[in-house]
This record gives C-alpha cells, structure tokens and sequence, in this order.
C-alpha cells in the first residue's frame, strides 16, 4: 500500500521531466497487480519495477518504503546520491521535493551545476504540466536506461550469490 499511495498524489512527472529528471517506482507487487493498478489510477506516465530480488533491502527501504535519487552519467555509469526513508519519506510528492533531493537540484541560477545542464532564474522554467517544450510522456531514452540497469543490476547481484 505504502508505494501506491505515494504514486496517487505524487506531481504530474512532466514538470521533472522538464528537468531532465524521471522518476519511477519499484515494488514488490508483481507486475500483473503494478499494471492493473496503473491502468485503474490512470498513472501511465510513471515507470515502475517488480523486485524479483533483494533490491529494496540491498537499498535500505525493505521494511516500508523510501526514495532513492540517481545520477545517470553521460557514460550511463548510474551513482546513488541520495536515499530518504521512514517517516522522512511522506514528505515527497512535490516536484520540488523531488528535484532537491537529486544532484542537480532545481538547476537555477543560484545552485552550482556543471556545465552544459540547464539553469533558469527561479521559476522561470515553470509551466502547466501540457505547456513545456518537452513531451509530458515518459522519455523513452531515459526509461530503456533505467531497464538496462536494473537489468545490470540483477545480473551483477545474482553473480555475487554463485
């Protein structure tokens, strides 16, 4: 339960999107039950994994539910820098929870970002959710990323339990 109440008032993903950001879900719910529910909830925009493994356990958030942040390297080496959990945990849902918590933060002007990511005046990049530039659907380049690591994922923790 605790997953998909988090999914049933999270902000529309289009507004992280704007940001290069991509958030998903992942649950021990099979995906017969994940497909199900998305469909009944009409939250088609977010991917969400199975965890057929000990991944929410290897990631801390075994016993409830937490949000992990990731950075996808241009490379697509995949870095953890964040983890929030427990009680701390029911606080996300906003855009702006999720994008303070990634290693990019808002990307505006007054926050340290390398070079080449985009940096806006405060709020300027802020749109409805059908008035960005970019497409409100999932960004498929970054979905198929987020498959092959988890693909990688379980190839590399099911080598280490041989």
């Amino acid at each position: 339960m605790g997953c998909s109440f988090v999914a049933d008032q999270v902000a529309h993903p289009a507004h992280l999107n704007a940001r290069d950001t991509t958030l998903a879900f992942v649950s021990r719910a099979s995906q017969a039950e994940i497909q199900g529910l998305k469909a009944r909830m009409g939250w088609e925009l977010i991917p969400w994994y199975e965890i057929t493994d000990d991944f929410d356990k290897d990631f801390g958030v075994d016993e409830w539910h937490g949000t992990n942040a990731f950075l996808r390297e241009d490379d697509d080496r995949i870095y953890r820098t964040y983890l929030i959990e427990a009680r701390g945990d029911e606080a996300m849902g906003s855009t702006w929870s999720y994008l303070d918590i990634t290693a990019l933060g808002r990307q505006e002007e007054w926050e340290d970002s390398p070079e080449g990511y985009p940096q806006s005046s405060r709020g300027e990049w802020v749109r409805r959710h059908d008035e960005y530039d970019v497409p409100a659907e999932l960004d498929e380049a970054n979905v198929k990323a987020m498959d092959e690591q988890v693909e990688r994922y379980r190839l590399h923790h099911d080598a280490g339990r041989s």
